[in-house]
């Protein structure tokens, strides 16, 4: 089991009051409107700042919830320096609201991705992958999760993970990441779009400076130019729009990769 870290800190340590809130910022999000995507972004900050962008992205894919089984969900690490992409080492993520099930690669896809590694230390403490499991237990609690913590990483090597875990509708792709850091407002949202654009054209890479979540967006911008996929924003704010000032704000931002029309 991999115990919640920040619970009572970046989102509601009381399972009524959490379960309450993402259900909030779900229907505060509206009905999703184009196609379920393949791939979202989505930010990782405490909720009373990236909350209502990150129910952007899940509300996108809740026209799937019954037929979504597994989640891939990648987010940077900001704790533990790590080379790959680390696994927990644990069966089950927890939080207030219970537990979902942690999946791993298969055997065969392990052997073919030496990128992948078992650290439980890297996941103990790291935020960016925890803040989106209430929203996944609300929206579509019988998923399984097959979670990442994307240290150093070339583009590539991040896409291979995603090309080997792929699926069909039954699986979909959640990349963790907000955008700039601690720029003045109006510098933050002039930098952002800039960010947003390279985004949403699938131009790479960004950088850190641009997104803490960098490497996972790079390898999906990545696959997302191998599989022809289109990227289209859903929503964008940064922090002195929800609950800080303006003088400091960090850029959050839900994005949605959609696969080619079946011809």
């Amino acid at each position: 089991m991999r115990a919640p870290a920040v619970a009572g800190y970046f989102y509601p340590a009381e399972p009524e009051v959490l379960r309450a809130q993402v259900t909030r910022f779900l229907g505060d999000a509206g009905p999703a409107s184009g196609p379920v995507p393949k791939a979202v972004i989505a930010p990782h900050a405490g909720y009373v700042y990236s909350g209502s962008t990150a129910a952007l992205a899940y509300a996108a894919l809740a026209p799937a919830r019954d037929r979504v089984a597994r989640v891939v969900l990648l987010g940077p690490t900001h704790r533990v320096a790590v080379d790959g992409l680390a696994l927990p080492e644990a069966e089950e993520l927890a939080t207030p609201l219970g537990s979902l099930h942690a999946a791993v690669p298969t055997a065969d896809q392990r052997a073919a991705l030496p990128q992948i590694v078992d650290r439980a230390d890297v996941h103990a403490q790291e935020h960016s992958l925890e803040v989106h499991l209430p929203f996944l237990q609300v929206l579509m609690p019988r998923a399984e999760v097959v979670p990442f913590a994307v240290g150093r990483a070339r583009p590539g090597t991040v896409a291979d993970v995603l090309e080997r875990l792929w699926g069909g509708p039954e699986t979909v792709i959640v990349v963790s990441s907000d955008l700039s850091h601690y720029l003045s407002y109006d510098e933050a949202r002039r930098r952002d779009a800039q960010t947003i654009a390279a985004i949403t054209d699938l131009r790479g890479p960004i950088d850190h400076e641009q997104a803490c979540g960098a490497t996972p967006v790079n390898g999906l911008l990545e696959v997302a130019r191998r599989r022809a996929l289109t990227a289209r924003l859903l929503g964008a704010c940064n922090s002195g729009d929800t609950a800080g000032d303006k003088r400091r704000v960090v850029g959050y931002a839900a994005v949605a990769f959609d696969e080619p029309e079946p011809s």
